[in-house]
């Protein structure tokens, strides 16, 4: 493995940024209005929608790692992973219109439908994403630069964050004026446009500097006996799985919390705005504070403040509205440094594995990213459609004690137990800031 250069110039920490402003454009999207799109806008019973999430999230877990496999074994004179984000671009940006397109058909055909372009959506996102991801890892073999590329990247996300939830709503009524299943559809022709752009913009300004020996024999029992024999990535999958069920679950029940809970939907946009400004603050200072405190009691700091801050948003009432921002404003900052190190400390899981067994699979690593990130979307939005089903919920009409109840435990007691579960998953990840460096010397000793 050859590492000539290790500094990564700022243009292309910001070109590769925003691959993760064009995913986030439509990931955020699918966690905060997917569900209300499905229930209060296409037509389909929260019941209905719980189940195709949960379904659809985990039936595709396999896709992840045959994708990490495949990656891994790519070989073009673009390198590995970049080739991936050129040939995704444009069937992500279609799959993505589908989904949020609403066809004229019954009530099980659209739930077919459903199904089908949700489904579609997520295999471009796994194809797409996988790679992407593991670009973190070859771009750079240095453990800062990794974490300074990897803050670069949640900024792109969190700006790509910020443009769906700030103009999702107003897209959606200028496009439709008065009919959101057409105001859906062209926001998101526009958001898949910007989309396509971007992931050119980073396949064309990337480059892959770590070359691992290429792995030519398929043995993929191999393969996932040194990812599970791997506890740096075991602890790095369990943690990413609370971490999105916690944020996808709080962000996929917003627009339920203010349309019903605080009867204000208006204001549900201003409140995405504002947290996603403090996850960007929380992701921007994540290398500093790292320097000063190391990466293990940010993390577990980070965790407790999200804990306390969801605990604080059940005891919000229905007319304290500014309390919920101030909440969710504190708990999106802390949850900026656990995402933006979890996906440099992957490339830290692979050196890991590198160190103990002697392979390196940087994709399959990676594609734990993916597979926590859609297990943990899928049990969050099955556990919200099951909650607001099982407390009476029903669309577009006032809403029952019970109902408004679930909304509530959705927004606060349920990420709460989430984030514990994170804090508590962490305190066994076995890599220290020291160690670390001990690998890395001992790896660059042996590719010497």
């Amino acid at each position: 493995m050859t590492a000539p250069e290790t500094k990564i110039p700022t243009k292309e920490c910001v070109a590769y940024a925003l691959g993760d402003t064009a995913t986030n454009l439509v990931w955020r999207t699918l966690m905060v209005f997917l569900g209300f799109f499905y229930t209060d806008v296409f037509g389909l019973s929260a019941a209905a929608v719980g189940t195709l999430m949960l379904l659809s999230r985990f039936g595709d877990g396999l896709s992840d790692v045959v994708m990490g496999v495949v990656a891994d074994r790519t070989q073009t004179r673009w390198g590995k992973f970049r080739p991936w984000i050129l040939w995704t671009a444009i069937p992500f940006g279609v799959m993505t219109v589908m989904t949020f397109t609403t066809p004229d058909l019954s009530e099980s055909g659209k739930l077919i439908y459903a199904y089908l372009t949700y489904n579609g959506l997520i295999i471009m996102f796994t194809a797409s994403n996988v790679p992407y991801s593991a670009m973190t890892g070859v771009i750079s073999p240095d453990p800062a630069e990794r974490t300074r590329l990897s803050t670069y990247r949640f900024i792109g996300a969190f700006v790509g964050a910020l443009l769906t939830q700030g103009l999702n709503a107003p897209l959606v009524s200028f496009f439709g004026q008065g009919d959101d299943t057409v105001g859906y559809k062209w926001t998101m022709v526009v958001f898949a446009i910007v989309a396509v752009i971007c992931f050119f913009i980073t396949f064309a300004m990337t480059k892959e500097r770590v070359k691992p020996a290429p792995i030519e024999k398929l043995q993929l029992w191999r393969d996932l006996g040194d990812l599970f024999r791997n506890r740096a990535w075991f602890v790095l999958f369990l943690i990413g799985l609370f971490l999105i069920t916690v944020n996808a679950t709080r962000q996929g029940s917003t627009m339920y919390y203010f349309t019903y809970f605080l009867d204000s939907k208006a204001m549900a946009g201003s409140y995405l705005v504002i947290t996603t400004v403090g996850a960007l603050i929380g992701a921007a200072f994540t290398a500093k504070l790292v320097a000063q405190l190391g990466r293990r009691t940010v993390i577990l700091s980070a965790f407790a403040i999200m804990c306390l801050g969801s605990i604080g948003m059940y005891f919000v009432g229905r007319e304290d509205a500014t309390m919920a921002f101030v909440l969710g404003f504190i708990i999106e900052a802390a949850s900026g440094p656990i995402v933006t190190l979890f996906f440099a400390m992957l490339a830290d899981a692979s050196d890991y594995s590198e160190w103990q067994g002697g392979r390196r699979a940087t994709g399959l690593v990676y594609s734990a990213g993916t597979l926590s990130f859609k297990f943990g979307s899928g049990i969050a939005g099955g556990m919200t459609g099951f909650v607001l089903a099982s407390t009476g919920y029903v669309a577009n009409m006032d809403q029952s004690i019970e109902a408004l109840g679930g909304i509530r435990i959705l927004m606060s007691l349920l990420p709460a137990t989430g984030c514990a579960a994170g804090l508590i998953a962490f305190l066994y990840y076995p890599i220290s800031d020291q160690n670390l460096e001990t690998i890395r010397a001992e790896l660059a000793a042996r590719r010497a």
